[in-house]
């Protein structure tokens, strides 16, 4: 698997401070996509030992309060089986720290046609899955984390837990605040 980029110290995916990775490869290419140099594959870095632990040790800071994973489109079978181990040793060593995980698929894809042998180890430790595709007649700058309405901020352990889906709240505070 490769990556196009990581962001330390990044305030814009997910609540708080945190560390994103952005997989490459994505076969939506949805319209207006913020990032379409991460759809090929083959774009970026090797995800080697060496970046997977320069991501864990950047956890390591109270400040920093989880791990966004992004692309391209992190839940691409073959991204799936790049990132699962990774994702199962933040969780090990940091289970107190969030991770999101945005996909343009939606949650019931990837219980359905999108499944792979991966897909219920990641979702196991992923905190908050941001799905659905960017659709850009939908777009709506006043949303919280995500870019169009039809998008959904799913709490992924309440909803494996009542076995539908359960929309994150959030802060109650921010919840408040409009644009």
């Amino acid at each position: 698997m490769k990556y196009s980029a990581v962001k330390y110290c990044d305030i814009a995916n997910g609540e708080g401070v945190r560390t994103s990775l952005f997989v490459s490869g994505c076969r939506r290419h949805c319209p207006f996509c913020f990032n379409p140099d991460t759809w090929s594959f083959d774009y970026g870095e090797e995800f080697s030992q060496q970046i997977q632990d320069e991501i864990v040790e950047s956890l390591r800071p109270r400040y920093i309060r989880g791990l966004s994973l992004l692309g391209g489109e992190p839940m691409e079978p073959e991204n799936q089986a790049g990132l699962v181990d990774f994702v199962e040793r933040v969780k090990r060593e940091y289970p107190e720290k969030p991770i999101w995980c945005y996909t343009g698929m939606t949650y019931e894809e990837l219980l359905g046609r999108c499944r792979t042998e991966a897909t219920d180890r990641l979702l196991s430790c992923i905190d908050i899955l941001v799905d659905g595709p960017f659709v850009q007649d939908l777009k709506d700058i006043t949303l919280r984390f995500r870019g169009s309405s039809n998008q959904r901020i799913i709490d992924v352990p309440a909803t494996r837990a009542a076995g539908q889906v359960v929309l994150w709240q959030g802060d109650p505070d921010f919840a408040k605040h409009s644009m």
